[in-house]
């Protein structure tokens, strides 16, 4: 029979979930009306015909092969599969299944450490203090930033998992463990510290280490073995297996070095001072010696304090390692990105901070009843204050216009976040707003070919069409080894001008940059076409049909070409597959009833030729009037 003070143990509990959870829901539930964004999300989604393919066979494959950003992470991919099965490109439901799983990371916390440490709200609030912290909305806020949220869950479920087996080892209880650890893996290679924080946890609060007897860095070796070289098969599929290619250029090492410490106490400052958070922030042009020495000194200083206190303060000792383990793979020395810092690495981190705030701070006051009196309205003043911030900035992600205006009003000379500003404006018509944004980036980034071509894409909007061809001309001028898109642009933007000449040499340069690039060998042969080059044009349009098999453009062409070398089964077996593609295409019903009226099948050209003008193009069905035929 159950006590009576484990039954009020047991209601406070429940009470705790559910305070834990309304909470969280009221800072993050706006997040249901959102948008995707222009940064990272059109890959993840909006523009993966993979994700998009729903959950199959083909795409499970893919999900396990695939490299995209350089990340390993198939289990995002397959619950974004999920998601647009249940949502199509409803981005709220996608921002939803964020918010669930950041939900269920904070209960599954307060579990952990309320099972370890029997602490209940000192348990709450880290727990709190995770779910609430500003710099945490962009890890649920940020769809793509799904493998945030989904290796956290996994994170928790693993600890909470090793914390049965610590209580009654056994091999199917490990077995789980390493199961849990292994949907983590595969949802961040991030999670690659998360042994060592379970090492952590055993010197405290499970306090593992004063009950064994044996060689405690061999029992440790023993029993972490499976999930280190786990964690080292990660790291090598991560970085020395090929993937897709980063779209950053490498910075010099000694200038990582330096921004590594800095980029560490500006997490630590931003944990209690929450200002100035944005989507990206720039890496610095100049790190001075003395403030990366600086931070250095700083961060060795309190590590050693942190050693010799080990003893006296396990607390500290576990808060502080569990902060600087759990981050150091995104600290920069190993550079995935060209920003100096992310507010999306604070997540799993913090959770150490939030140990120390909890465990050692009251320490300070030595009498229980002025800690109570002290401490408990000071968690509840902190704990509204990061919860308002987190709303507020909760509020900037809504969309593209406002995460990105956010960023460039706190941060100075955000060259991304002006970049994608304007691409949101423009897509909101805001066209001259746009412009101003890509001047902006130009000026802090004039060896950048991306604005300018941005900028050309604008003008052209506006029918400047000289503007939009020098824009083309300056970013070919300052990358000519990177401009495959620009000499692609100049190229349409001659083809409108009726300069096909050089409209044909800037696609050849497009195709010698980009030999992938489908719509530079699609334009090029329609180029061929009109010069009567009809064995260029078929070579360039059986490419472009190579790259994307399900143009039907590209098959019409080509069955034009056929028809003029005299090979009209060729041509109707095009027109026959252009319109499989296209069941709607007019120009290639009337073309295919041009051919078989022309090889005397006047019933198939007849039908073909009125599907065609009930479509819009009456041409040949006039013609065939004109005959006396196809009345």
């Amino acid at each position: 029979m159950l006590s009576k003070q484990t039954v009020q143990t047991s209601k406070k509990n429940i009470v705790i979930y559910i305070l834990l959870a309304l909470v969280t829901l009221a800072v993050y539930s706006q997040v249901h009306r959102f948008d995707f964004i222009n940064y990272d999300d059109p890959v993840y989604i909006t523009e993966n015909i993979h994700v998009q393919s729903g959950l199959t066979l083909n795409g499970f494959l893919w999900a396990f092969s695939t490299k995209l950003f350089g990340l390993w992470n198939p289990l995002v991919w397959i619950s974004f599969m999920m998601d647009y099965q249940l949502y199509g490109f409803n981005a709220g439901g996608y921002h939803i299944t964020n918010l669930i799983l950041h939900v269920l990371s904070t209960l599954l916390l307060f579990w952990l450490l309320n099972r370890m440490t029997g602490a209940v709200w000192k348990s709450a609030f880290v727990a709190a203090f995770f779910a609430l912290h500003p710099l945490h909305v962009e890890s649920v806020a940020w769809i793509s930033e799904r493998k945030d949220v989904l290796s956290a869950f996994f994170w928790m479920t693993t600890l909470c998992l090793y914390v049965f087996y610590t209580e009654k080892e056994s091999a199917k209880r490990y077995l789980l463990v390493l199961f849990s650890f292994i949907l983590a893996l595969l949802s961040k290679p991030m999670v690659i510290t998360l042994p060592f924080i379970m090492i952590l946890l055993d010197y405290w609060p499970l306090k593992r280490f004063k009950s064994q007897k044996e060689n405690p860095v061999l029992w440790q070796l023993k029993e972490k073995l499976p999930f280190l070289a786990l964690a080292l098969v990660v790291v090598m599929v991560t970085f020395y297996t090929p993937g897709h290619s980063a779209s950053y250029e490498l910075l010099p090492l000694n200038v990582r070095l330096a921004n590594a410490p800095v980029a560490f106490m500006t997490y630590l400052a931003k944990t209690f001072w929450p200002h100035s958070l944005a989507i990206f922030y720039p890496f610095p042009v100049h790190i001075p010696l003395w403030k990366a020495a600086g931070a250095s000194i700083a961060i060795a200083a309190v590590s050693v304090y942190v050693l010799i206190k080990a003893g006296s303060l396990p607390c500290l000792f576990v808060g502080w390692f569990w902060f600087l383990i759990a981050i150091a793979p995104a600290i920069g020395i190993v550079q995935i990105g060209d920003f100096a810092m992310a507010d999306r690495y604070h997540y799993l981190p913090s959770i150490g901070i939030g140990i120390i705030l909890a465990w050692c701070l009251p320490l300070l006051v030595p009498n229980e009843k002025m800690r109570q009196n002290v401490f408990f309205p000071l968690a509840i003043a902190f704990l509204s204050f990061i919860a308002f911030s987190a709303w507020k900035q909760c509020g900037y992600w809504e969309n593209s216009s406002k995460v990105f205006g956010h960023a460039v009003r706190v941060t100075k000379d955000n060259y991304l976040a002006h970049n994608n500003l304007g691409l949101a404006l423009f897509a909101g018509g805001r066209n001259q707003e746009a412009i101003f944004h890509y001047d902006e980036v130009i000026r802090i980034r004039p060896f950048d070919v991306v604005p300018y071509h941005n900028r050309a894409i604008v003008y052209t909007r506006l029918g400047q069409h000289q503007m939009a061809i020098e824009n083309y001309t300056e970013a070919i001028r300052v990358k000519p080894d990177y401009a495959a898109d620009a000499y692609l642009g100049r190229a349409n933007l001659y083809l409108q001008l009726g300069q096909d000449q050089k409209a044909l040499d800037d696609l050849t340069a497009a195709i010698r940059l980009d030999p992938g690039n489908h719509s530079a060998y699609f334009n090029r042969g329609n180029i061929y076409i009109k010069q009567r080059l009809y064995k260029q044009g078929i070579d360039d349009l059986n490419q472009a049909i190579h790259l994307k098999p399900d143009d039907a453009n590209a098959y019409n062409n080509r069955a034009f070409i056929y028809l003029n070398l005299g090979m009209a089964g060729q041509a109707l077996r095009d027109y026959s597959k252009a319109l499989a593609l296209k069941p709607d295409y007019a120009d290639a019903y009337n073309n295919r009833a041009f051919v078989y009226l022309n090889t005397g099948d006047v019933i198939s050209g007849c039908r073909d030729a009125k599907q065609a003008c009930q479509l819009g193009n009456c041409a040949t069905l006039q013609a065939a009037a004109g005959k006396g035929l196809c009345r």
